[in-house]
């Protein structure tokens, strides 16, 4: 079992060996493998790729992000030139059906709400605009409204996961309750749990994916 010294040596290295983020712009704090991530970045972007960064290690149970997003001075939108950015990145984005996402912005946090028909759109709507310049944090409560029958959701998801190459399927079960489903079992790394789940989601007739998947080293 790795010691919360060792894994924090490695989180350090993998945001040292990210591009996009200067580690020493963030703290890194590891107890009994729980990760939390501190300090600031000047924009969302570098937010989540810390957070992936710190998912892909070894030994890291789950990761705690409080990293803040504050922007330059030079750069103040009001939330109304926020929002109209949104509503053009939006609608130039194929993924996101055009009239279903509506939009709220406050202090830079931005609300999208709305229902799309698959979870693609659902995630296509947040990464369009996350990265848009004075957005703090995106929380998408978009919902889903699937028109299949959900009857054989466990057994594609069973497929799915024996399809991937980044999943151990043997030692993940899934339970399939109308259209919420449930996964338990073990996996070998939190960023494969992060895929399982992710898989689960693109099944016809998902709406929720309750992710109780235990992380064995």
């Amino acid at each position: 079992m790795r010691t919360d010294a060792e894994i924090k040596g490695d989180v350090l290295d993998e945001l040292e060996w990210q591009p996009t983020i200067d580690e020493t712009q963030i703290g890194v704090v590891v107890k009994n493998g729980i990760v939390t991530l501190t300090g600031t970045v000047d924009n969302y972007t570098k937010k989540v790729e810390a957070e992936k960064a710190a998912k892909s290690v070894a030994g890291v149970k789950a990761v705690a992000e409080e990293i803040e997003v504050i922007y330059g001075t030079s750069s103040k939108r009001t939330d109304a030139e926020i929002a109209a950015s949104i509503v053009n990145a939006l609608k130039w984005n194929i993924s996101v059906p055009e009239n279903k996402i509506e939009i709220k912005v406050e202090n830079g946090w931005v609300y999208l709400s709305g229902e799309v028909t698959w979870e693609y759109e659902r995630n296509a709507a947040k990464k369009a605009i996350e990265n848009l310049i004075d957005v703090k944090y995106v929380v998408n409560n978009i919902s889903l409204k699937q028109q299949i029958n959900p009857v054989d959701i466990k057994q594609k998801i069973t497929k799915a996961f024996k399809r991937a190459a980044d999943l151990d399927a043997k030692n993940i079960v899934v339970n399939a309750n109308g259209h919420t489903v449930k996964l338990t079992g073990q996996v070998h790394s939190l960023k494969e749990k992060d895929e399982a789940r992710k898989t689960a989601y693109y099944a016809p007739g998902v709406w929720t994916v309750e992710n109780e998947l235990d992380v064995v080293y």
